[in-house]
């Protein structure tokens, strides 16, 4: 059997509803947090062992936390970014818990809903940076090293036409100085922010809430942009080759949020994609989590050529083909977040709206 398979190893049952799933780098430990009945927060961390999920420590907070990243992390530090229902940005020592966070700002007007980090263990790839994205329509880049004040803040000047923030992701962050940030809105917009120059370098519109935005490594030169929709929406984009008039070249799926039935044909109501990550190990490979409970597993193909040349003489980017490789439904409710361990491939952790946490194997990545 060379097709990939992937396996509920461990389902644990929570007193909380989970918005957000992390595995801590160089460890067989995962990073759990969301909001408690009564409105507090609560980060969890469990460990494996021996087959079973083993509760290290637990700790409550003031506000419900909503996201959170060990993207601005040293690998030895375990400084976990935290955004929480408030709108306040936290950077805690999971070693000290218990102790004020190492970093603390106020950075968003209501509920910060994404957030994602880079910079902590890649080398030559630019300073640590978090981006924030919130219902106020803002998307705020954070240095952990400068208090107070964003290093860049992207919103419309108006406030009346500000559109709820729901997906950010860094890429391009291949030297010290280029990096991008990709930010998706429940409007369907989808905007390019070039941080060097501060500027819009991109934007269009796939007519539907953009639920996640990826890019497949932050620490190179943009290669593809996977985004996920409402209404079972998944586009892949070819970053490569940027055309003036058409922009980046896209693949389009259309049903991938809607379940699949045990004869494996795909059926029932339009579902949303909450959430779309790489795998660490293959960048071609990629998981989406659905609102009907089903987990798939992508793979991109890339075309002949990634590059045509019409005749207006420029460049223009070809997209290539998604496979699916596996299907399978986790849960009755969303499957909503999802991390892939960066330090063993396959293993992975999600989160649904049934109050659990699964830990997956998947196996035969390595045939792809």
């Amino acid at each position: 059997m060379d097709s990939v398979q992937m396996i509920s190893h461990i389902e644990q049952s929570l007193n909380y509803s989970v918005y957000d799933v992390k595995w801590i780098p160089c460890t067989a430990k995962f990073v759990s947090l969301g909001s408690k009945p009564k409105g507090t927060g609560v980060v969890q961390i469990y460990q494996l062992n021996r087959g079973t999920l083993e509760l290290v420590k637990e700790t409550e907070r003031e506000k419900s936390l909503k996201c959170c990243s060990f993207g601005a992390s040293k690998l030895r530090t375990e400084h976990l970014a935290v955004g929480d229902f408030a709108g306040k940005l936290a950077v805690y020592d999971l070693e000290r818990m218990d102790a004020p966070p190492v970093y603390e700002v106020a950075a968003h007007d209501g509920i910060i809903n994404t957030l994602d980090a880079t910079g902590g263990s890649t080398v030559n790839c630019g300073a640590p940076e978090i981006v924030t994205g919130g219902r106020d329509g803002a998307v705020k880049v954070w240095d952990p090293r400068q208090p107070n004040d964003p290093v860049a803040n992207i919103c419309p000047a108006s406030k009346d036409c500000r559109r709820d923030c729901w997906a950010v992701g860094f890429g391009d962050s291949h030297n010290a100085v280029e990096r991008v940030v990709c930010s998706g809105y429940d409007n369907g917009d989808l905007k390019l922010i070039d941080l060097r120059n501060l500027k819009l370098r991109w934007e269009t519109n796939v007519k539907n809430g953009i639920c996640a935005v990826e890019f497949d490594r932050k620490d190179i030169r943009m290669n593809k942009l996977a985004v996920s929709t409402l209404e079972g929406g998944l586009f892949v984009y070819d970053m490569r080759t940027q055309h003036s008039q058409k922009g980046f070249a896209s693949v389009r799926e259309k049903t991938v949020g809607q379940s699949l039935g045990s004869n494996g044909v795909i059926g029932g109501a339009k579902s949303t994609v909450w959430t779309v990550k790489h795998l660490p190990q293959n960048r071609d490979i990629f998981v989406t989590g659905g609102g009907s409970g089903n987990v798939r597993i992508w793979l991109y193909h890339y075309p002949e050529k990634r590059v045509t040349t019409p005749s207006d003489g420029e460049e223009q980017g070809v997209a290539g083909t998604l496979e699916m490789l596996h299907a399978t439904t986790l849960s009755t409710q969303p499957v909503h977040t999802f991390d892939w361990s960066p330090d063993r491939q396959g293993l992975a952790v999600c989160g649904s709206f049934d109050q659990t946490v699964r830990v997956l194997i998947t196996t035969n990545l390595n045939l792809h």
